[in-house]
């Protein structure tokens, strides 16, 4: 299909609500950990019922978008994403909380492998790592507001007297302030089911190397080697932003005695926020320069960075961790683009094999969790050396079929 700049536009904004939506996990830690009365595992569950449903729906989501359309897709998610918030909203038991964000994360897997091949499309093949990089944006600028907001709420709640305040102030239980926030992902995902409902939503004609082939398909597929060997990027990328994000104002209460409600969350801000400014590097950097170098060299910085946090004092780490954000920030969009473009059919099929790889944001952050209890937080999340160094090996293997497109000089 041609190019389609408000196509590109809608998801850019789908980008935006699911960044909103899944990255405020992380400053909610402490104050999670303090309701339940949870360890550091029992709470390293929540995230793992959220990215755990990638495993479960990336796949069969890539064979409903090929039957019922993509704005089926994106609208039964939405109302998926509506029903999750919300019962968490009326009933905030830890129970809930973890089949609350298995909705979630399941509307959020439909998305993603949506979304994907439509921004390849739409956007243009040459420029998809352009384009990947601008959703990275739009996310990052997301999970920059999130924490801030969640800041505002905890601080506004029970004392600032509007109309608004006084409304939630009455939904949410004195002792469990941040539970307001799921009021306010309910509000967002239905005010999106009614902005993908009146969108006119072009006829988008998917190449059939494009669309979402049948079990024997996916069975071609994961007999190449590099369809695995990608997997696992995405596996490890997504497991390593989350076991950095998740764990930060832990980190920070635990080591160094920041207040999570405001330190601890203004920093997961700032990780977010530093990586939207990685993001805005990378698209200059992927317009003059080979995608894999630029992937070698950030993640050579973000290994640096993590070291730094975990190891520097007070001081440093509450620069270092935002300094993970910025290097990681090309991370995912060079992983997807170099996938993509190391294949010549099915890249819908393979879009959502590569979407499956998010439950890596389940396994990697409970398996810190789990060796932070036995050892001590510091040291279960020198685990995250393990899954950067895997991604540092992609720019070195990578051997794409198209490479990104560059200014010549």
């Amino acid at each position: 299909m041609k190019k389609n700049p408000f196509l590109v536009g809608l998801i850019l904004l789908t980008f935006f609500v699911i960044s909103f939506l899944t990255n405020i996990i992380g400053p909610l830690v402490p104050e999670i950990i303090k309701t339940f009365s949870l360890s550091l595992t029992l709470v390293s569950f929540l995230p793992f019922s959220f990215f755990i449903a990638y495993g479960f729906m990336s796949i069969p989501a890539g064979i409903i978008i090929e039957k019922k359309g993509g704005k089926f897709v994106m609208l039964i998610s939405f109302i998926i994403s509506f029903i999750g918030a919300f019962i968490f909203s009326l009933f905030p038991q830890y129970s809930i909380a973890i089949i609350s964000l298995f909705l979630i994360g399941s509307a959020m897997a439909m998305l993603q492998v949506v979304i994907n091949p439509l921004l390849r499309t739409s956007g243009g093949e040459a420029d998809f790592s352009f384009y990947s990089l601008m959703g990275q944006l739009v996310f990052g600028l997301a999970s920059f507001l999130s924490p801030l907001v969640y800041t505002y709420f905890s601080q506004n709640l029970g004392v600032n007297h509007n109309a608004f305040f006084s409304l939630l102030s009455t939904l949410v239980p004195k002792e469990i302030p941040w539970v307001s926030l799921y009021w306010l992902f309910s509000a967002v995902s239905l005010l999106m089911v009614i902005v993908i409902y009146l969108f006119k939503f072009p006829k988008v004609e998917l190449n059939e190397d494009e669309k979402t082939g049948a079990f024997k398909v996916h069975l071609e597929l994961l007999k190449n080697k590099y369809v695995l060997l990608y997997f696992f990027g995405i596996f490890c990328y997504v497991g390593s932003e989350q076991g950095v994000a998740n764990w930060i104002s832990q980190f920070l209460f635990v080591y160094h005695g920041y207040n999570p409600q405001t330190v601890g969350a203004q920093v997961v801000s700032w990780f977010w926020g530093m990586m939207t400014a990685g993001t805005v590097a990378g698209l200059l950097l992927v317009k003059i320069l080979d995608s894999r170098k630029i992937l070698v060299f950030f993640t050579t910085f973000a290994i640096l960075a993590l070291t730094m946090a975990l190891f520097g004092g007070a001081t440093i780490a509450l620069y270092s961790f935002p300094a993970v954000g910025f290097f990681a920030a090309v991370m995912y969009p060079i992983i997807i683009s170099l996938a993509l473009n190391s294949v010549s059919k099915h890249h819908g099929s393979f879009s959502g094999i590569l979407i499956t790889g998010i439950c890596g944001g389940a396994l990697i952050p409970l398996i810190v969790g789990l060796l932070g209890d036995y050892f001590s937080l510091k040291y279960g999340m020198l685990f995250l050396y393990v899954t950067f160094g895997y991604i540092l090996s992609i720019g070195i293997w990578a051997k794409p079929l198209i490479n990104n497109s560059q200014i010549k000089s």
